[in-house]
């Protein structure tokens, strides 16, 4: 009988619980009353819905933007990412020539359409420019030939071509077709989101009241020096009907930038990993036609010969869910939320429940420390700073079970 019984702390519920898995559905979720059971909280793994990574580049050497892109690519991208417990990701194309943007999402809906397990785990693409900035700085590592104003014709034939997957589309909003493009999209029922931007204070305020509803990699893909106050950023801060993601790797933003800008979105902040081709790969220098690149060390993406200019995010969502909590101040609750709850809110799905004869959705993980254990019988909401790592042991998604550790 294929059945499974999972005895964790829920991390967005914060309490312990026992769930009940049958044929690849949650058959039953319940509390656990610790006051009759001889083990305590503290002695459970944790258990949140699986990750949601709404902005994910490629893996291992695969690209999603690459013109050699195969179905087995996206499908070896997909496999990868069960070790982080990424149940969902939305892969995700850059700026390009639209003969290679046709061929990006066009092979990334073939995968999804042929393999089931895709369908559930890819429910749509991120399209991150070529309606970008084609400014130093909020251009980022995007190839400045292929930049190009907001398109709709042109989109359209993308949409045709990945099957209506394109769900989530990044632009900036400072062209003139930048607010007929958005109004369009979002009755579409696209996401649009606003980044690599070099837009006014008004034209994101534009742009928000076209409909746009992310912000996109908050605090990168900007220039060096910016006004002091009035500037893109605080506009997107301040701005209360954006939801905001943010790349939490330790080495994109600042502590002290992530943990005011964590405060300022508060339950509408995301966490995306905005994974790199080269992540997954070991230490050392990678030739690509952007560039010479090195994975340091560190885990840094970097332009090889120096440590200072990154070129790309190499850690996984995990990564940030902990820096969430140990740079940006947010609990665990907020932090696995972060990377659950509000990317469906983002893109206008059903949020993650535990809800009996739903299809499994669950990841079971621990936070691995370097000193001391627990003190408290109680999983505490503030975790505490000494904690480093998110070590995922299982995945239930679909029928699917993956064990790792």
């Amino acid at each position: 009988m294929n059945e499974h019984v999972i005895r964790a702390y829920d991390a967005l519920a914060n309490q312990p619980v026992e769930m009940v898995l049958h044929e690849g559905q949650l058959r039953d979720c319940r509390p656990i009353d610790s006051t009759n059971e001889t083990t305590t909280p503290a002695d459970l793994p944790y258990v949140a819905p699986g990750f949601f990574d709404l902005q994910v580049n490629g893996y291992q050497g695969r690209d999603f933007t690459s013109p050699q892109l195969t179905v087995d690519d996206v499908y070896a991208v997909a496999d990868a990412l069960w070790q982080f417990g990424t149940t969902r990701f939305l892969p995700t194309v850059i700026t390009q020539a639209h003969e290679v943007l046709i061929h990006c999402v066009r092979t990334i809906a073939q995968a999804v359409n042929e393999f089931p397990i895709l369908k559930q785990r890819i429910p749509g693409i991120h399209l991150e420019g070529p309606y970008i900035s084609t400014q130093d700085g909020p251009r980022g590592a995007h190839p400045r030939e292929h930049v190009r104003p907001p398109d709709w014709e042109e989109f359209c034939r993308l949409q045709e071509a990945a099957t209506g997957l394109i769900r989530l589309v990044t632009l900036s909003p400072e062209y003139e077709m930048s607010l007929p493009f958005i109004e369009k999209a979002s009755k579409e029922g696209i996401t649009v989101a606003i980044g690599h931007t070099a837009a006014s204070p008004e034209q994101i305020r534009s742009a928000v009241a076209a409909g746009a509803r992310l912000s996109t990699h908050l605090g990168n893909g900007c220039h060096l020096m910016v006004p002091r106050h009035p500037n893109y950023l605080w506009e997107q801060l301040a701005a209360d009907d954006l939801y905001a993601s943010f790349i939490a790797d330790g080495f994109h933003l600042p502590a002290a930038f992530l943990k005011v800008a964590l405060r300022a979105k508060r339950d509408r902040a995301v966490l995306v990993s905005d994974l790199s081709a080269m992540a997954g790969l070991p230490p050392g220098r990678y030739s690509t036609p952007l560039c010479e690149l090195e994975i340091l060390e560190t885990g840094q993406l970097v332009v090889a010969g120096q440590r200072a200019l990154l070129a790309g995010a190499a850690e996984p969502i995990t990564t940030g869910i902990v820096n969430a909590m140990v740079l940006g101040g947010a609990t665990l609750r907020q932090a696995v939320a972060m990377a659950t709850v509000t990317p469906c809110e983002v893109l206008k799905m059903e949020p993650p429940q535990f809800l009996a004869g739903t299809p499994s959705n669950l990841v079971v993980f621990e936070i691995e420390q370097e000193n001391e254990q627990f003190a408290s019988s109680d999983k505490p909401d503030l975790f505490p700073a000494r904690k480093r790592k998110l070590a995922v042991r299982q995945v239930y998604f679909h029928g699917e079970v993956k064990t790792f550790g």
